[in-house]
């Protein structure tokens, strides 16, 4: 899709050098940059930024189909809309991304919380049961199993990657150009992109509906995907409703 800009290129070396560095450091890296869930300790406000160039370290494929998406969509839209707007777009769509994350990630611990504390259980003895998983089983006459997994797991899990931002792109590419024939391996023909991509999104919604993993492994931060692509549709769809010209949204 044309040659590589300054500004995608950019991005490519940061996403690399934060990958590199949590390979050779290790946990120092991810503690500090990953995303944690604002109720845990370990959180820090600039994670919500870090986190959007951090990747798994343990494989290559999360950090490389992103880089593949970016590298593959990135240039063309910046060439559409400007290096300013293509900024405005990858970090509000990761942010975006971040955001509904964290809004779903609350919706699955508060209730529990607030269960626990109506039943007299103070908050330092949620926080033990938090850090540690251990509990008292007569904790499960207020909540159940299956709350304490979703509050324990919510409250330790984090969250890294370029995928929400990536998918805003792809979400704003499908605006820019819906019926340019798009290939995917395994896949002998070309897909307009509005299918193949809107496929794509539809699976995702679908796999943090249900809980299902129909569109990347298990551990993927669907709702993630979900708010990135939303902002970076949004945006796209405002921009060419207001600022359209031939060449470019300035």
């Amino acid at each position: 899709m044309g040659s590589i800009t300054n500004t995608v290129k950019h991005l490519l070396i940061i996403n690399i050098i934060f990958y590199v560095a949590t390979i050779g450091i290790g946990d120092v890296v991810f503690r500090l940059f990953a995303l944690y869930f604002p109720e845990n300790d370990m959180f820090r406000f600039w994670q919500i930024i870090t986190s959007m160039f951090m990747h798994d370290p343990n494989g290559i494929l999360h950090i490389l189909f992103n880089m593949m998406m970016l590298y593959m969509f990135g240039s063309y839209i910046e060439n559409v809309v400007g290096r300013n707007k293509f900024l405005f777009l990858y970090f509000s769509a990761g942010l975006g991304a971040t955001g509904l994350h964290l809004l779903i990630g609350y919706f699955n611990y508060y209730p529990g919380y607030q269960a626990l504390l109506g039943s007299g259980v103070s908050h330092t003895d949620i926080m033990a049961i938090m850090d540690t998983g251990m509990y008292n089983e007569e904790l499960l006459k207020v909540v159940s199993t299956e709350t304490l997994a979703t509050m324990y797991q919510t409250f330790n899990g984090t969250i890294v990657g370029a995928s929400g931002a990536v998918f805003g792109l792809l979400a704003a590419f499908v605006l820019i150009n819906p019926n340019l024939p798009l290939m995917i391996m395994f896949i002998p023909i070309p897909i307009k992109a509005k299918y193949l991509i809107g496929g794509y999104f539809a699976l995702t919604v679908i796999s943090a509906v249900s809980g299902v993993a129909l569109a990347g492994p298990s551990n993927t931060a669907f709702w993630a995907h979900i708010g990135g692509a939303v902002i970076g549709f949004i945006t796209m769809w405002y921009w060419k409703k207001n600022s359209f010209n031939n060449r470019r949204w300035d």
